[in-house]
């Protein structure tokens, strides 16, 4: 894969497939990286009518040849009238942390009373998850009439499936006429689709080694390709206090206004779970802490409401906004708790070290069982090594090709790390092989890709 780097570096403004790494799972692709669409997507044998309908169309259009650029995407954009975008935009990028990130902030604007459009990816069980209008997943119907829309108004332009959801969201939060939109990044961030829009504050959670195929070997390449949806006199948040000197240096080189943690503003967790938060000019003492599970949660938040204090200017929200927002902040499969099972979405090393903490910090009285599917282009060797400490026994279950790696292929990359356990041909086997063995006290910690999570996901629904 060092070629795409090569071709990100070469062609500043260019774009991977952005769709690659937010492929359906449970309802779309599962397989990586779609290739992008030739220049001659038409609608040969039946207009799509249903969202599977159109989901698939976009899958099928794909040839194997794949093809960088953002000028295609703005191209449409523009016939569609979405750029500039009219509502106050904040655009979440990073390697970890950006969903929870991103459902906070869009949860403070609704407690607060904006009209609040809200675009995430991937999704864990359907396509709606992806674009959210004042809290409610997009409708079936709602999605195909701006698919439809969009295959109108592209012409001969070639669109990739992530492309077609970004605009398909802009669309929808244009109609709705909402007054913030958070746009969750994809894929890095500089060549990314969302990064048509020119954020009114951008925010990046923190920099980790993931997609190095597309982004880079180290952090400090990968902070370059996030420091790409920063704008120049606007605000521009980090959730690290030493971020690369590369975002630093591209920062200071467009003249954006960044906010850093230990700087510009800062947070203290009290005994008890409450925090207290200052910034520039605000300050809350006594929050609630975020509903969801771990310490990490409290870093996204700071930098969440770093974030919120730069745009009081556009867009004023009250304290009882904010903590109504971190005491209903929910997002399934980040350390979800159900039943005895433990669902988190962990793929890369820094999220299975946060992973391995909070199940140091939530122990159980019995033995915690490990279920893991991944991709072959993840860290398995690093994310295993990570959570070898914390659990008794591992079940390795496959997840399908190209991309996945099968059962028994996952359980010597871990072997070679150090984690023993028992190949399975899918996470679902893997997981009932593991109920199968527990006892009173027990836990099952499921992760590795939203695909696992997702498969275990329905089996508990079903249950």
């Amino acid at each position: 894969m060092a070629s795409n780097r090569a071709a990100l570096r070469r062609r500043g403004s260019r774009a991977p497939n952005a769709c690659g790494y937010n492929a359906c799972l449970t309802q779309g692709r599962a397989d990586g990286p779609p290739d992008t669409p030739s220049a001659t997507m038409t609608l040969t044998d039946s207009v799509p009518r249903s969202l599977a309908d159109w989901l698939a169309y976009q899958e099928r259009v794909h040839p194997r040849a794949i093809e960088l650029g953002l000028e295609r995407v703005r191209a449409v954009a523009l016939r569609l009238g979405l750029l500039p975008a009219p509502a106050t935009t904040l655009t979440v990028g990073g390697t970890n942390g950006k969903g929870s990130s991103a459902t906070l902030a869009a949860g403070i604007y609704r407690q607060a009373g904006y009209r609040v459009g809200l675009y995430r990816s991937p999704h864990l069980l359907v396509y709606n998850e992806r674009v959210e209008l004042d809290g409610a997943p997009a409708a079936d119907a709602q999605l195909c009439r701006a698919f439809a829309a969009i295959e109108q108004a592209r012409g001969d332009i070639p669109l990739t499936y992530f492309e077609f959801g970004t605009l398909a969201a802009l669309l929808l939060f244009r109609e709705a006429s909402v007054q913030v939109q958070v746009l969750e990044v994809g894929l890095g961030g500089r060549l990314d689709a969302v990064n048509i829009v020119d954020a009114d504050c951008a925010l990046v959670t923190n920099i980790g080694l993931d997609h190095t195929d597309w982004l880079g070997p180290d952090r400090d390449s990968i902070a370059y390709e996030k420091a790409g949806i920063l704008r120049g006199g606007r605000p521009a948040v980090t959730g690290e206090a030493q971020p690369p000197a590369r975002l630093l240096g591209h920062a200071q080189a467009i003249g954006a206004d960044i906010w850093r943690p230990g700087q510009d503003y800062r947070y203290r967790i009290a005994a008890g779970g409450g925090w207290d938060w200052s910034g520039r000019v605000l300050q809350y003492r006594g929050l609630p802490a975020p509903a969801l599970a771990g310490d990490a949660q409290y870093g996204n938040a700071a930098a969440v409401l770093a974030a919120v204090e730069a745009l009081q200017g556009q867009r004023p929200v009250a304290e009882p906004a904010i903590r109504a927002a971190l005491a209903a902040l929910r997002l399934p499969g980040r350390f979800e708790v159900v039943g005895d099972t433990v669902l988190d979405v962990a793929h890369n090393v820094e999220a299975a070290q946060v992973l391995a903490h909070n199940l140091q910090s939530h122990p159980v009285a019995g033995r915690t069982w490990l279920v893991l599917g991944m991709f072959a282009d993840k860290p398995a060797e690093g994310v295993c090594a990570a959570l070898t400490p914390v659990v008794s026994a591992a079940f390795f279950g496959g997840l399908p090709p190209p991309r996945g790696l099968g059962g028994e292929d996952l359980r010597r990359r871990a072997a070679a790390a150090g984690l023993d356990g028992t190949a399975w041909e899918s996470v679902e086997q893997a997981y009932a092989r593991a109920r199968a063995g527990m006892a009173a006290g027990d836990r099952i910690v499921v992760c590795g890709s939203f695909l696992s999570v997702a498969a275990v996901a329905k089996m508990l629904t079903c249950a």
